[in-house]
């Protein structure tokens, strides 16, 4: 019933594609159908232009476990909506670090394309397939390996255990299709091609909705059913990415006769790439201790904290998206030696990610009732209750958090990781884990307190990312300066 539908969504989404790059084509004069040269032209138009497909990608990214959740939450019950809802920390632990490397492929990738150096962008993919391979396989073992040990954390009630260690072998035994098509995106997106990301992920995201739809509702198999379906659908993006990799007319054209493991340019990427890695994944470890205090208030509370982290997520991804615009925009130019028009693209990305944000964040606020009812049963009030408090209170500081997010990753595209992952690790692990203790032991161990641990590291890591940045590019200017009079 649905082939038409998705048939004709992909013939849009295609027909965007080519159209929108050969408009580029006029604009940009070093761009082709499969990359974009963002050292030129318009700053606000290359930045949405890149955006734009990035955010819309991560919206359908989000699908697979947004509506993994509405499906238990409305068609299996309370207990398989929260287990499916709270694993979130813990797979992010593991693809979160993997992520971080390709962040640093990423940057590298990016600096060549803008300097122009196609032989070192062609040796810099190659290497990063080889290595993100090996990093995938070595994810997929710890992560079956290490099931038992990351549920003992978080502490759930047993009946809640038992749906999330279903989920978590499951998901985890089919893992690698996920972080394949994370490495192929972060390929195509340092050339300045966010739209194949895009249509693979709709593509796949819609497959993941119907298999949802007849894993649980028509075969009855609970959360094992929205687990199978989202670890299919990440092997068909994942296909998608090779196949477009091994096909490409591009420089970052994959060739079986060309793998290697180039010393340099892996040494780069991990230099780049593990403070990233190690910030993902400390940072979601750290939230799963978040967790736990949450848990402690039972499954009601954990339920609307579940409704509550969905919508998080959604909400991010405006900010996100213009970091990683960002991120690629300051690395290309970065590698053209043009360090003002680097920071005039991370600001005006701040710029585009504060307006996105309210957009998005107003609406949520208003009508936070009606948003958690979308996930549970309406009977389940106490749930929808907590939900709408979490919703409320703490939305509002996502426009705070949007500075971290921009000038973090315009940081990374400029080839400093080190300071984000530092400031990051300080204020979402270690000044937030002190605040939690501190509150729940000394002043205040009730649901909203303990809530706002977040909001908290958001504020702390957003003002030292600022300061930092502002410090380092005006270093970067006055070498450029110097480097220019001699």
């Amino acid at each position: 019933m649905y082939k038409k539908e998705v048939a004709l969504l992909f013939l849009i989404t295609n027909h965007i594609y080519f159209f929108k790059q050969d408009e580029y084509a006029e604009v940009m004069p070093h761009t082709t159908k499969e990359t974009q040269d963002m050292t030129k032209g318009g700053i606000y138009s290359s930045l949405i232009l890149f955006a734009l497909p990035i955010l819309l990608g991560q919206i359908f990214q989000q699908l697979y476990n947004t509506f993994d959740t509405w499906c238990v939450g409305n068609f299996v019950g309370k207990n398989s909506f929260s287990a499916v809802g709270t694993v979130g920390s813990i797979v992010n632990m593991l693809i979160g670090f993997a992520g971080g490397f390709a962040t640093g492929a990423s940057v590298v990738i990016s600096q060549y394309f803008g300097a122009g150096d196609k032989e070192n962008v062609s040796k810099a993919v190659h290497t990063f397939f080889v290595f993100f391979i090996i990093i995938s396989i070595a994810v997929t073992i710890l992560g079956l390996l290490l099931v038992p040990f990351f549920l003992d954390i978080v502490k759930a009630p047993e009946e809640v255990r038992v749906e999330q260690e279903i989920y978590l072998y499951i998901y985890f035994a089919g893992v690698s299709g996920l972080l394949i098509y994370n490495m192929g995106s972060a390929i195509f997106r340092a050339v300045g091609n966010s739209r194949l990301p895009f249509i693979f992920l709709v593509v796949s995201a819609v497959l993941n909705i119907i298999m949802d739809l007849i894993f649980v509702i028509f075969f009855k198999m609970g959360t094992s059913g929205v687990a199978i379906a989202t670890i299919i659908a990440q092997a068909i993006s994942a296909f998608l990415v090779l196949l477009f990799l091994f096909r490409t007319n591009s420089d970052v054209r994959l060739s079986l006769s060309k793998l290697c493991l180039d010393k340099k340019i892996l040494k780069s990427i991990v230099l780049i790439g593990l403070p990233s890695a190690i910030q993902m994944s400390i940072t979601a470890f750290s939230n799963v201790f978040v967790q736990s205090y949450i848990n402690y208030f039972g499954s009601d509370v954990m339920g609307g904290w579940t409704a509550y982290t969905k919508v998080d997520q959604l909400l991010f991804l405006p900010m996100q998206s213009l970091g990683l615009a960002s991120m690629t925009f300051v690395g290309q130019n970065i590698g053209a030696k043009q360090i003002k028009r680097a920071q005039k693209g991370a600001n005006r990305a701040l710029i585009l990610g504060l307006l996105s944000t309210i957009f998005f964040l107003l609406p949520i606020i208003i009508f936070s009732p009606y948003v958690v009812e979308f996930f549970i049963s309406k009977d389940e009030v106490e749930v929808i209750k907590y939900g709408s408090l979490f919703l409320r209170v703490i939305s509002p500081f996502y426009i705070v958090c949007t500075f971290n997010q921009v000038y973090g990753s315009a940081l990374r595209g400029a080839g400093n990781s080190q300071l984000p992952m530092a400031i990051m690790l300080f204020s979402f692990v270690i000044a937030r884990q002190c605040y939690l203790f501190i509150m729940k032991n000394f002043i205040s161990n009730t649901v909203l307190p303990i809530a706002m641990g977040y909001p908290f590291g958001w504020i702390l890591c957003s003002v030292l990312i600022t300061i930092t940045y502002l410090l380092y590019f005006r270093k970067l200017k006055k070498k450029a300066s110097l480097l220019s009079l001699s």
